[in-house]
């Protein structure tokens, strides 16, 4: 048994989603979203890395990462998961990160997305796209999704993968699944082929480039339903993603292209639990009708958040809304909330009140509408009243401070004249009419 085993039968056993090892640091494990060191494991030194990561290689594989200094592949734990690993050179010698992929596939039930997301499965034809940071859940989505069509539809379904993560056994469907470097070049020499292959599903593991997003697009507008992944965070900036990483000329094109073909566009985030141990996905979703392919043509996708707000009914959702859901519902903490919302300003008012402030902890109560001023605010001073503090002023007397001099003196810098005479620039004085 390769020796790194052992790091992956804690993983398992602590429930955690990620494994980190890197010189210069001990093992880490990421649990509910926190990355914590493996207790009782030393630093890890890039020969004693080396020694764990060279075992579960091959030597096709050890050369690529000798050359390229990165690698992406599958690891099987015999009998009990598997894990997307990649390897990697930093500052400090090597590194790898692998996550785990469940043997079994959950579905949307299980994993608590919203019922109107398998509308997604429905479709016969057309462009879907799950977005969402790395580590959102994207694949686990997908993978949801591909498995309710595999058990109730009699098609076939290609899958293109950077490498293969969930495995689907033939059910309904016949499934093939293609892995990046090992079955082809390619996500892009995989699409092209595969209009060749007969597939009525298709699944890009990744959209990362321009040839490849075209070519999912030409797939989705040929009669196929292709699904497809983007690190972007909601529906409206999907749309823009994908037209801008086409040059100017061509936008034009790609809008009409992008308005026939998109069905619907699911954006999610993964939030740490306050109810129990655990994150749960907060999830936006629009789906394509009329009134977005327009919007998308015209290249007014800034609208599109209004569609959704309005589309409420038709399974339409923002993602602060589905925030704010899980808030009310006591499974989100507001700070959390707070943390990953888009509109800051609408969750400001849901955060606990800071200690030693009104209304917050060891603070004075908040004032009551119409009531008196919290001690040390300013009280209000009715007009023409003497400000609080200031000294009592004789009716006439001068202001304290103020230069003494005689009554009727002209003031200090003043010009001089004659008493009665008109000041100098000023309208002659008027002569009374003859009688």
């Amino acid at each position: 048994m390769p020796k790194i085993d052992k790091f992956f039968d804690i993983m398992l056993d602590k429930g955690s989603s990620d494994l980190h090892l890197a010189a210069g640091s001990p093992p880490k494990l990421r649990t509910h979203g926190e990355l914590i060191p493996i207790e009782g494991e030393p630093e890890l030194t890039n020969e004693s890395l080396k020694e764990y990561l060279m075992e579960i290689v091959n030597e096709k594989q050890a050369k690529h990462f000798a050359e390229k200094k990165d690698l992406d592949f599958a690891y099987d734990l015999q009998g009990k998961a598997r894990f997307r690993a990649n390897f990697l050179m930093h500052n400090r010698g090597l590194g790898a990160v692998f996550r785990v992929i469940p043997t079994e596939i959950m579905t949307t039930e299980q994993l608590g997305v919203p019922p109107q997301v398998l509308k997604c499965a429905d479709f016969s034809r057309g462009l879907v796209l799950v977005t969402g940071p790395t580590g959102s859940g994207k694949s686990t989505t997908l993978a949801a999704l591909v498995d309710y069509i595999n058990r109730n539809r009699q098609e076939h379904i290609l899958t293109v993968e950077d490498p293969i993560e969930f495995v689907h056994q033939n059910r309904g469907c016949q499934v093939s699944q293609r892995e990046v470097g090992t079955h082809t070049e390619s996500f892009a020499s995989a699409l092209k082929a595969a209009l060749r292959e007969d597939p009525d599903v298709i699944l890009v593991g990744e959209m990362r480039d321009l040839e490849t997003i075209e070519l999912a697009m030409t797939a989705a507008e040929t009669g196929h339903l292709v699904f497809g992944t983007l690190h972007t965070s909601s529906a409206a900036k999907t749309v823009d993603r994908i037209i801008d990483a086409f040059p100017t000329a061509q936008q034009a094109q790609i809008r009409t292209m992008l308005a026939e073909s998109l069905k619907a566009v699911v954006a999610q985030q993964l939030l740490k639990r306050s109810d129990k141990p655990g994150r749960c996905a907060a999830l936006e979703i629009l789906f394509v009708k009329s009134a977005v392919s327009n919007l998308i043509r015209e290249g007014k996708t800034f609208q599109i958040p209004s569609v959704i707000q309005t589309g409420k009914g038709e399974g339409m959702q923002m993602m602060d809304q589905a925030i704010m859901d899980f808030v009310m519902k006591k499974m989100v903490s507001p700070e959390e909330a707070y943390m990953k919302a888009a509109d800051k300003v609408a969750f400001e008012k849901l955060l606990p009140k800071k200690p030693g402030g009104p209304g917050g902890p060891g603070g004075p109560p908040p004032p009551k509408p119409g009531g008196p001023p919290p001690p040390g605010a300013a009280r209000p001073v009715a007009p023409g009243a003497a400000k609080p503090g200031a000294r009592p002023v004789a009716p006439g007397a001068a202001r304290p401070g103020a230069r003494p001099g005689v009554p009727g003196a002209a003031r200090p810098g003043a010009r001089p004249g004659a008493p009665g005479a008109a000041r100098p620039g000023a309208a002659p004085p008027r002569r009374p009419a003859p009688k």
